[in-house]
């Protein structure tokens, strides 16, 4: 049934997955992810290369590297039960599909394992991943424009992403934020963001370390007038993160977005209401005459 429905997925999301692999940093990362199969299959070249099979095919796998792909199989289906989006899913994969490839090629020459890292290491320098370019309604910070914003009016609240640039988790959760600055932005709830691996000071400030094994990235926290009200992921004594899963969900349900957009909605709505009022022209009374009904006119015209 896991099978089945793992197939699904893969062929519903296919163009997707197409798209991707025209990016060089997809193509590439896949390159690198089926360099040793392609190496072990590759004719003319698998003859050359040592196996531990008994029957001498130096083309197939041998049973040591069958078992260092099913452990792969299963790391990979271990994380991505966290993973939240696509794109995290095809990030684990290449990432521990690159991490067998060392291990398998070092096992076969040495001299193939030192030339896989040192493409690896290429790869890393030159290439980096795409950056979400899609609409949001998010407001980016620098070191000099945080604090002034967000304490700029004490009535609006602000839900701010830390991130860095070069964390896979803040780069595959950059569509989720944007999807949710998109459904939930308005008067009195705006979202930013805040590069803390280019300000290392802000991090300092916030107190949300950079660092990878803090596990701290990416960090939401809800400011109200430049005060804190509530962070995601929590912190342990040790500093370091409280697991928690970046699901639009979860976001939606900690921070209360639903009943603060709808409480926001209707104080928008009563102050457009008084605005109307107030611009309504007014009479002027003085020059106003009064009403007299027949009757009081016949009277008059009596006594007189």
């Amino acid at each position: 049934m896991g099978l089945i429905t793992g197939l699904y997925s893969f062929f519903y999301n296919l163009p997707t997955i197409y798209k991707w692999l025209l990016r060089p940093y997809y193509l590439l990362s896949f390159l690198l992810s089926i360099a040793f199969l392609a190496v072990r299959k590759c004719p003319g070249l698998c003859e050359h290369l040592p196996s531990q099979r008994e029957d001498g095919n130096s083309c197939d796998f041998d049973w040591r590297e069958v078992e260092i792909l099913m452990f792969l199989s299963a790391i990979v289906m271990m994380k991505n039960r966290r993973a939240i989006t696509l794109e995290q899913h095809i990030g684990n994969i290449f990432l521990f599909s690159k991490v067998a490839n060392v291990v398998l090629f070092f096992r076969v020459d040495l001299r193939f394992g030192l030339l896989y890292i040192t493409l690896c290491v290429v790869f890393l320098i030159t290439c980096k991943p795409p950056i979400y370019m899609g609409p949001e309604y998010i407001k980016y910070f620098s070191d000099k424009t945080i604090d002034e914003e967000l304490e700029r009016d004490s009535r609006i609240m602000w839900l701010v992403e830390f991130y860095a640039n070069w964390s896979p988790e803040c780069q595959c959760f950059a569509p989720v934020f944007a999807d949710l600055s998109l459904k939930y932005n308005c008067s009195g709830l705006k979202f930013g963001k805040i590069d803390i691996g280019r300000y290392a000071s802000v991090a300092e400030r916030y107190k949300v370390s950079p660092s990878p094994l803090s596990k701290q990235l990416p960090s939401l926290l809800l400011l109200q007038g430049g005060r804190e009200i509530m962070r995601r992921p929590q912190v342990d004594k040790k500093g370091r993160a409280v697991s928690w899963s970046f699901t639009e969900e979860n976001i939606i349900r900690e921070f209360n977005l639903n009943e603060t957009f709808e409480k926001f909605k209707k104080l928008k709505g009563r102050s457009e209401k008084i605005e109307e009022l107030g611009s309504l022209p007014q009479e002027n009374h003085d020059e106003q005459q009064p009403i007299r009904t027949l009757e009081e006119e016949t009277e008059s015209k009596k006594d007189k």
